[in-house]
């Protein structure tokens, strides 16, 4: 496994470590520090999304020639997320705690399924397709290429 990919999965798991706090805030329902947390759930998720939909999607869809494949499904399935992730924030800015929670089940639920079919289908077919995999995602320097500075 490249150290491209390694870093997305990393990314991954930092998103759902995030998301868990969240959703351990509220069950001690403690909004400010779910509030706090969301914020930087979002903050990684849309830092990785971005990532992926700015570098590593193109970087496929040149390599390959697949503009329709797998790369319009995770674009599909990022939309969402965001939207059910919006749910959970509107909960939790309305002070909705047990509307937060049951969306951030499912918000969960669709996170993993997504998560597997990047990791298990799409990284290893950006593995094996694109050259010089780090340096396109921007990975290369000290930045991992999940800001605007990347």
């Amino acid at each position: 496994m490249s150290q491209a990919v390694k870093e997305l999965v990393r990314q991954h798991r930092e998103c759902d470590d995030q998301l868990n706090r969240v959703e351990a805030a509220l069950q001690k329902d403690d909004l400010a520090s779910a509030g706090r947390n969301f914020r930087l759930f979002h903050e990684e998720l849309e830092g990785h999304f971005t990532l992926e939909e700015k570098k590593l999607f193109p970087a496929f869809e040149e390599a390959t020639g697949m503009n329709s494949g797998p790369t319009v499904v995770m674009r599909n399935e990022h939309a969402e997320i965001r939207s059910l992730s919006d749910e959970v924030n509107a909960a939790i800015e309305a002070g909705q705690t047990a509307q937060a929670l049951a969306a951030i089940d499912t918000l969960n639920v669709l996170i993993q399924q997504h998560n597997v079919k990047e990791e298990n289908v799409l990284y290893p077919m950006c593995g094996n397709s694109i050259q010089n995999l780090e340096g396109k995602l921007g990975m290369g320097s000290a930045c991992c290429g999940a800001c605007s500075c990347g």
